[in-house]
């Protein structure tokens, strides 16, 4: 059997799903292919799987807080079956959105868009169709004037160590858990690892240790921002095996065993109840068939230039090619991809100005550069940093770990990043991105009225700082490393 569309797209999940629904607004005839799960690991699995729990681990810890007027008669229970019930609840709803919307779209629009959603397995049989493999094993081939490839991506797992999906886990298997481990190790201290952490600490009900190949967690972050996670990371008793590198993980006994070589050559040998595996992401391009399309794949991504392949009428967005990896970029770049190649003229993705939160304790926002990558690039700029104890929504919230960060070019005050360290940080950036994405300076920041008592006012005060014009002064909170000016 064989279908002809004016858009095939592979794959359903954030890069996917948002193509599909850009090229519904053109009036195109979409045929989107998923294998799995509506969504992709943007819902299951990831993005908001992962990030209900930590809200949940968040509300947990401040629960157990004593020193805020109120104590939990009794102390406050948990339960990980019931706390995963609750995360798959979130999914659900989520899913059912985006399954609902599918379904009202497969009837054509009044311009002619439709999207309709099939189930299976594509692989490309030549540059102008796929074939697509359906559950019950049936073959259906599919011609379209345009594909876009959207397969996202799955964990990495390094070798020598085997994935069992009980003892040793991936992000993949978290909720599989009947209960709290008493004990796990978490390999790798990228944003992934850092964030289980933070979520299993919160609960403290588990004893948590990370390997770290590098000197410090987090290391594309700046040392301030890093050290301040790992702060709070030592604080709630988790173990940081700082510059180590894993020699062996296996199951013995039922336990998880591992050896490590910390940087002074010591050798260390520990046992633990479960290991989470959490070194990175790969790009989902086996099995795709991109060699039959004429696609170009290195390095184990594929390979696209504004979101088009080696082969013309063939786009990548999301996760596949690996340039970001973040729900929020495959979604641009979803869109962007379909513009394209439906004839409009978009305005290239601001790559420079895109945001991220880090579901950390603290809570990490940033948007732009931060002063490694200023210097990594030979930028000149301009450094300012105000405490949260400053910040009066901060001391509101009982809550004053953690500083805001802003950085501008040193030359014309233009806005060129921002870190902010601790609760509601996410709060600040996307105006901050809005800024940056415009062009503006130190000085838009400084006029504009902020919100009080926010957490953005932090920010306004790092600019009028490096304006020379700061409410609170640094030659009175310098010393105490509450208000810092610098350059690079």
């Amino acid at each position: 059997m064989t279908s002809a569309w004016d858009l095939c797209v592979l794959g359903a999940g954030p890069a996917g799903y948002a193509a599909a629904m850009r090229a519904h607004d053109l009036g195109k005839r979409v045929l989107l292919v998923e294998r799995d799960r509506t969504g992709g690991a943007g819902i299951h699995a990831g993005a908001l799987s992962s990030k209900t729990m930590w809200h949940l681990s968040n509300d947990y810890s401040i629960a157990r807080l004593t020193d805020r007027g109120y104590r939990a008669p009794g102390g406050v229970e948990v339960s990980y079956a019931s706390v995963i019930e609750s995360v798959r609840t979130a999914v659900a709803e989520r899913r059912s959105i985006l399954d609902r919307q599918l379904e009202a779209l497969s009837r054509p629009s009044p311009r002619g868009g439709v999207v309709t959603l099939s189930r299976g397995e594509a692989r490309f049989v030549s540059p102008s169709a796929v074939e697509v493999t359906k559950g019950d094993g049936t073959r259906e081939r599919v011609e379209a004037k345009s594909f876009l490839v959207a397969t996202g991506s799955r964990p990495r797992i390094p070798d020598g160590i085997v994935v069992d999906g009980d003892a040793v886990v991936t992000s993949d298997h978290i909720e599989s858990w009947s209960s709290f481990p008493e004990s796990m190790v978490i390999v790798g201290a990228g944003v992934i690892g850092c964030e289980y952490a933070t979520m299993f600490a919160n609960f403290g009900r588990t004893k948590i240790h990370i390997i770290d190949r590098q000197p410090r967690i987090l290391p594309f972050e700046d040392e301030d921002v890093a050290d301040q996670v790992a702060a709070s990371f030592e604080a709630s008793g988790v173990t940081i095996h700082r510059s180590s590198r894993l020699e062996s993980l296996e199951v013995v006994n039922g336990r998880v065993e591992y050896v490590i070589t910390n940087a002074d050559g010591h050798r260390e040998t520990i046992r633990v109840e479960k290991a989470l595996v959490s070194v990175g992401r790969v790009p989902n391009v086996h099995d795709v068939g991109l060699e039959a399309a004429g696609v170009k794949v290195e390095r184990g991504s594929v390979v696209a230039k504004e979101t088009q392949t080696s082969a013309p009428h063939i786009w990548a967005a999301g996760d596949v090619t690996m340039d970001i990896a973040l729900v929020n970029v495959a979604e641009l770049e979803g869109r962007y991809a379909v513009e394209k190649m439906f004839g409009l003229s978009p305005h290239p993705i601001q790559y420079e100005a895109l945001s991220a939160i880090m579901f950390l304790r603290p809570e990490v926002a940033s948007v732009g550069i931060n002063e490694t990558r200023a210097r990594e690039l030979g930028i000149g700029y301009r450094v300012g940093v105000v405490g949260n104890r400053l910040v009066s929504r901060n001391v509101a919230m009982r809550s004053t770990r953690g500083f805001v960060k802003l950085l501008a070019a040193k030359d014309s005050d233009k806005l060129l990043g921002l870190r902010v360290v601790g609760p509601q940080a996410s709060s600040t950036i996307q105006g901050i991105a809005f800024l940056i994405h415009m062009g503006a300076t130190l000085r838009d920041i400084e006029e504009c009225v902020h919100p009080h008592p926010a957490i953005p006012e932090g920010v306004q005060e790092c600019a009028r700082m490096l304006l020379g014009r700061s409410v609170m002064k640094a030659d009175v909170f310098g010393p105490e490393g509450l208000l810092r000016c610098g350059e690079g």
